[in-house]
């Protein structure tokens, strides 16, 4: 008994084309199955932009601090941002905190 006389309509003779069957196999391979499956490449194309937003992040973190560093290049620069982040002091001065009532935390 021959399947594609049981089978006359164009459904039936579709299912039975081995090219059908085939190019099925193919793109679910590719799809799902390979190592270099479309899931893969996805996974990866949002990792890549991930990893560029991260390298313009320290991009323009590199081009702050070379900006930072130009600015004290010069002794009484330093002395001024000790002073202001470090709360450095030279010997001989005394300095003062001062807090006001409001500015303190409960």
């Amino acid at each position: 008994m021959d399947l594609k006389k049981m089978m006359p309509n164009k459904l039936g003779k579709l299912l039975l084309n081995k090219y059908i069957w085939v190019g099925t196999f193919f793109i679910v391979w590719m799809v799902f199955l390979d190592t270099n499956s479309l899931l893969v490449h996805l996974e990866m194309n949002k990792e890549i932009e991930k990893l560029e937003k991260r390298r313009d992040y320290y991009k323009t973190e590199i081009r702050s601090d070379k900006e930072g560093i130009k600015a004290l290049q010069q002794p009484f620069q330093i002395e001024e941002y000790a002073r202001k982040e470090f709360f450095m002091k030279r010997p001989e001065e005394d300095i003062f905190i001062i807090e006001y009532k409001d500015s303190l935390k409960d």
